[in-house]
């Protein structure tokens, strides 16, 4: 495929008025010659720094993981009882036996605040709520984490793509990374940051495209002379120039960097048995499977240089309504979510990329305290735990205390947008300095209310 246009100008979030250059073969490859130019112009603090954004589509419940409350009632704390971790005096549900063992490894925060009884991804990506005139969202939408990222710190390692979407695709449109809402309004997308920084998704033709769509270099020499042709007489008739950038871009394509590390089979077969088998979920929950080596391929990403993945794991929608009750749902798929997790954050601390690697596990919400009468939690935006780690976070931390029930915080509720403030600092990002102009030239903190990183963590 090759298309180009004359004569006409795309206008971007940030002002600059840019020729639309080409479509060759690889959409998604020569996009990389202005990912190319925001490296040579961006200052580029740290570099090497990097963030995984690992999101459970449905909302997990906090009692059956990371906040149990073993002296609850039993329509409250559950079927499942504490198991000691590795930080002495915590616990979390004995569903989570690996994870307990290496507590001192990552930190968790119980008290999460600051999210909508929505069905969405969007304010796990963006830290905020949008598509509603409640949300007073800018025009274009709020970017999330990695757009910003994008933005700011441009490609990653040896011109890496910046910001990569891991994610399958989701029966339930809003879990996906596409700015959907729920209950539907207006589309977040793609964020004021503009269409040059959204995510790179590799589900479904984008892995095709970076193989060029099954031509070989010998064809794509062939392109790229007809493109010196084009230039020339293109140059004669506007006087532009075709640059360096575009040059760099076919290099990245031939040399197959982001092809090869999308390629989990190049992993040796132990490695990739340790991570294990992807498992279905329940379709009617519309989420994702447990895909183990959705895990792989983000440690092989950040290994390679991308600075922000994301990716879906699982469906926590667990009313008891699809499949089963909480303790059947518990009994079925938290044993692979905690082998995979803990499979992973093994996996980058042994490859010494959780140094610079952040990792952030969350969902929508919480659940209830009581268990429904169908056996199953329901929806419980009051509060929920989260896991982070790396990047300089600290481990063996539990931030924050629920009340008896596990239904709201006691003391220390953590916002949002603070586990956003952490990963931007690990970032190497001073969210009290840096704006970014939205599309009516407005600047924009990162995060709103001065929300800072959380100091606990350091």
């Amino acid at each position: 495929m090759l298309s180009i246009e004359y004569g006409k100008s795309h206008a971007f979030c940030d002002g600059v008025t840019r020729r639309r250059f080409l479509q060759i073969g690889c959409a998604a490859g020569l996009s990389l010659d202005r990912l190319l130019r925001l490296e040579a112009t961006a200052a580029a603090p740290a570099r090497d720094r990097s963030v995984v954004m690992v999101y459970l589509p449905g909302g997990p419940t906090q009692f059956e993981t990371f906040d149990p409350k073993p002296n609850a009632a039993v329509d409250i704390r559950g079927s499942f009882g504490p198991i000691s971790t590795s930080v002495p005096g915590e616990s979390f549900c004995e569903m989570l036996p690996l994870l307990s063992a290496q507590a001192d490894r990552f930190s968790v925060v119980r008290t999460l605040v600051g999210m909508q009884n929505r069905h969405e991804s969007f304010q796990c990506y963006t830290g905020r709520p949008g598509g509603h005139p409640a949300d007073n969202e800018p025009a274009g939408g709020w970017p999330s984490l990695g757009c910003v990222v994008s933005k700011l710190q441009g490609p990653g390692t040896n011109g890496m793509v910046p910001y990569i979407d891991a994610a399958p695709k989701m029966g339930h449109r809003p879990y996906n990374n596409y700015g959907y809402h729920d209950p539907a309004g207006k589309r977040s997308w793609p964020g004021f940051t503009g269409p040059e920084h959204v995510s790179f998704a590799i589900e479904g033709e984008g892995k095709a495209d970076l193989v060029l769509n099954g031509i070989d270099a010998d064809r794509l020499d062939v392109r790229r002379s007809l493109l010196d042709q084009i230039t020339r007489v293109q140059s004669r008739t506007t006087g532009l120039q075709r640059d360096e950038f575009v040059d760099q871009a076919f290099g990245i394509l031939t040399s197959s960097q982001l092809a090869e590390a999308m390629d989990v089979e190049r992993e040796p077969q132990s490695v990739r048995e340790l991570y294990g088998p992807d498992r279905k979920t329940d379709p009617s929950f519309g989420g994702a499977p447990q895909s183990p080596m959705r895990f792989l391929l983000a440690r092989r990403l950040v290994e390679a240089g991308v600075r922000c993945v994301t990716l879906a794991f699982g469906a926590w929608d667990w009313h008891a309504n699809r499949e089963g009750t909480i303790e059947y749902l518990s009994r079925k798929y938290l044993p692979v979510f905690d082998h995979t997790l803990s499979v992973f954050l093994n996996d980058l601390h042994e490859r010494g990329l959780l140094e610079t690697t952040s990792v952030v596990v969350l969902g929508e919400f919480g659940r209830t305290p009581r268990i429904n009468a169908k056996g199953g939690r329901d929806h419980w935006p009051n509060t929920q735990s989260i896991l982070l780690a790396g990047g300089g976070i600290q481990g063996g931390r539990v931030i924050g205390t629920t009340d008896k029930t596990g239904g709201v915080p006691v003391d220390r509720p953590v916002h949002i947008q603070e586990v956003f403030a952490t990963l931007y600092r690990n970032l190497g990002i001073d969210v009290n300095q840096t704006k970014i102009e939205d599309m009516n030239g407005r600047p924009r903190y990162l995060v709103e209310n001065n929300r800072q990183p959380i100091a606990e963590l350091y």
